[in-house]
């Protein structure tokens, strides 16, 4: 996918393992093109305000939707929705978090901060696949976002 192209999805998430799942979930689905996957929070920030290797990219052609670990490297998953949910030019993308975390406060605090759904994961393949495919149905398909400029 070259730089120019505008992102559907925005995948967050730095286990390999989950990342694959996802993934395929997705492909299964027919809603595999356009993602970009970052596996640290820097990396997520990076893409979505345009900043260091995605200095060129436009930030009107961000994601339509941000699957968002929470438990990430460097930059943990609470402080890019936070940062997201701040900046006017990326408050109103959809997030959901995606996280193992069946912790209170995880999920109080990514409700308080704005995220739009959050899921835990499944440890089973096929409820993990269903999850995806109905979130990228919704959220890509169905949902209608308003225009970012």
């Amino acid at each position: 996918m070259s730089e120019s192209e505008a992102v559907e999805l925005l995948l967050v998430e730095d286990n390999p393992a989950d990342l694959e799942l996802a993934l395929r979930a997705l492909r299964q689905a027919k809603i595999s093109n356009r993602i970009y996957i970052a596996r640290d929070g820097v990396e997520a920030l990076e893409f979505l305000f345009c900043e260091g290797p995605h200095a060129s990219r436009r930030i009107w052609d961000g994601p339509k939707l941000v699957l968002l670990d929470l438990k990430l490297p460097r930059v943990d998953g609470l402080t890019v929705l936070q940062r997201m949910k701040e900046d006017p030019r990326t408050k109103t993308i959809p997030v959901v978090v995606m996280t193992s975390s069946q912790e209170q406060s995880d999920l109080i605090q990514s409700y308080a901060l704005g995220v739009n759904s959050y899921i835990v994961k499944p440890v089973n393949f096929e409820r993990f696949a269903e999850a995806v495919r109905q979130l990228g149905f919704y959220w890509l398909l169905l949902n209608q976002p308003p225009v970012r400029s």
